[in-house]
């Protein structure tokens, strides 16, 4: 046998046997010893073929931007105190300003030195100087603004995959997409509901102190102190679903937030009753200790995105870093909160632009036609193939299970997800793969009509037919190139299986009918192609 046939049986061989080896855990129940040896990852479906949920979010910058503000202007003040500097007023302009009034200018040098050296990522936008008040209007810069938007992207990308991966899905699929926006595809899940609540939670969690020296009633009549807002606490009955609402009049100024959070969990206390334990940092265990220290017989309210959880009675000193959120929680509302809570909060809030939901029997169905037109499709070419090019028409036959098999363990082994447009994709790889073989044999019949030898006339054929081959899947993989890179969901899914196809279709018909033909001509010494 040629050498060269030799190696190239090997490599076919070599590739058919990997494939199984990356497909056999879709199609058979394998023993526990596979699993660590071999490759046991499954071709993963997507929405449209198992059902499940598809979510377009879109961050909103512009929040993330009002919140830093927020914390400046609380690092100011508290400063200020410090410092022993007089001001009027601290406060956010717009979502992305700051207005500080400083009393005597004297302070004004004292205060560009703090600029400078503690707030680089602000700058002075205007300055003005009245009666003895100097305001300056301060902003971001537009190297912090550039970098603060980023982040509230990236890291709300990985706050909801966290919180994902916490409702142990199979396969999830989170992505950014464009400059704001997440796409989340979750295949197979069974509760859409507690998904949306627990991916859009923002999780903003807040202490802050409850001003009881004031009238509530007072301030719901519109009378609020400047410096305290009103916040609701909301509570369910579970019988009836009736809502209420209690009115808390807060101090604005947030002593602690979930920044510090280490831990959240999930505890029963005597009653059986589930309440969430949270854990802080070195740093915030000693704001902690700080806050409840100075503000003993005060209410310190535990508040999530502005909802008032709990306002206990401070009776003490508290050390050691530790707190709990009660809420008359059910069991499943206790996990969830710590869920969210452990998974990070988000730094700016997201809205739901877009929301799909596929039933399990509407993929089933996909499934079922999607395998139908494959086999329906298939098995037209298969039986073109064998009448009008005979025995020839049987190789490219064989070749073509070759390529569906190296398409499916592809996609198995690069962990890709098959999609309806995917199936799309399989079909028109089935057509490319036996176009190529019919550019072969098409161009074999011109040779043996000349009279050349059947070896001959395979030589010419795959020779003049290989540029034509090649120009032809080269420029229809690079429309796939630009769908898998410009594209969305399904034309992904679409790119995928047809850039796998496209290549997995020059491997089968440029090099494993060649060897087939190769075999029968060199070891079975054949006459006469059947062409």
């Amino acid at each position: 046998m040629d050498k060269s046939l030799k190696w190239r049986i090997i490599l076919i061989v070599a590739v058919i046997t990997i494939s199984c080896f990356y497909l056999a855990p879709s199609l058979f129940t394998l023993p526990s010893w596979w699993v660590g040896t071999f490759p046991s990852e499954k071709v993963s479906l997507g929405l449209d073929l198992q059902g499940g949920m598809h979510l377009l979010l879109e961050v909103e910058i512009e929040k993330a931007l009002s919140n830093t503000i927020d914390e400046k202007v609380s690092d100011f003040k508290d400063i200020f105190h410090k410092e022993r500097i007089p001001f009027d007023r601290i406060e956010r302009v717009g979502n992305d300003k700051l207005l500080v009034e400083i009393l005597g200018p004297a302070y004004k040098e004292k205060f560009n030195q703090m600029l400078e050296n503690r707030f680089y990522d602000l700058e002075k936008l205007s300055f003005d100087e009245k009666e003895g008040i100097a305001t300056y209007t301060l902003g971001l810069t537009s190297r912090s603004r550039e970098y603060l938007e980023k982040f509230a992207v990236d890291q709300g990308l990985e706050t909801i995959r966290n919180r994902i991966d916490e409702l142990g899905l199979r396969e999830p699929s989170v992505q950014k997409q464009s400059k704001d926006r997440i796409l989340i595809q979750l295949p197979g899940i069974k509760d859409p509901k507690r998904a949306i609540d627990i991916i859009g939670k923002t999780a903003y969690l807040e202490f802050k102190i409850v001003n009881d020296e004031y009238d509530i009633n007072e301030a719901l009549k519109g009378d609020i102190p400047p410096d305290c807002e009103i916040l609701y606490q909301r509570r369910e009955d579970k019988k009836t679903g009736e809502i209420t609402k209690n009115p808390f009049l807060l101090k604005k100024r947030t002593l602690l937030t979930g920044k510090h959070l280490t831990s959240a969990n999930v505890r029963f206390d005597q009653f059986n009753m589930p309440y969430v334990a949270l854990s802080f940092d070195s740093s915030g265990a000693k704001r902690f200790e700080k806050i409840t220290g100075e503000n003993i017989r005060k209410r310190l309210a535990i508040i999530l995105d502005n909802n008032v959880y709990s306002a206990p009675v401070i009776r003490q000193k508290i050390s050691g870093g530790g707190a709990i959120i009660e809420g008359n929680f059910t069991t499943d509302e206790a996990r969830d909160l710590a869920i969210v809570l452990r998974a990070g909060y988000l730094t700016a809030p997201v809205k739901i632009l877009e929301q799909r939901t596929v039933g399990p029997s509407l993929g089933r169905d996909s499934i079922r036609q999607g395998i139908k037109s494959i086999i329906i499709g298939g098995a037209a070419v298969v039986a073109f193939m064998m009448i009008y090019y005979l025995l020839s028409g049987i190789v490219a036959n064989t070749a073509l299970c070759f390529n569906i098999l190296i398409i499916l363990a592809a996609l198995a082994a690069f962990k890709a997800t098959l999609t309806l447009p995917g199936i799309a994709g399989i079909l028109l790889t089935i057509g490319m793969a036996v176009d190529a073989n019919v550019l072969i044999f098409e161009r074999t019949r011109e040779e043996l009509r000349t009279g050349k030898t059947p070896r001959a006339a395979i030589d010419s054929g795959y020779a003049k037919a290989l540029i034509t081959i090649l120009d032809a899947n080269i420029t229809t993989l690079i429309a796939a190139l630009f769908l898998f890179q410009f594209g969305t969901g399904p034309i992904k899914g679409f790119a995928v299986t047809l850039t796998i196809g496209l290549i997995a279709s020059l491997f089968t018909a440029i090099i494993c009918t060649r060897v087939i033909f190769d075999y029968f001509l060199s070891k079975r010494r054949i006459r006469k192609l059947s062409i």
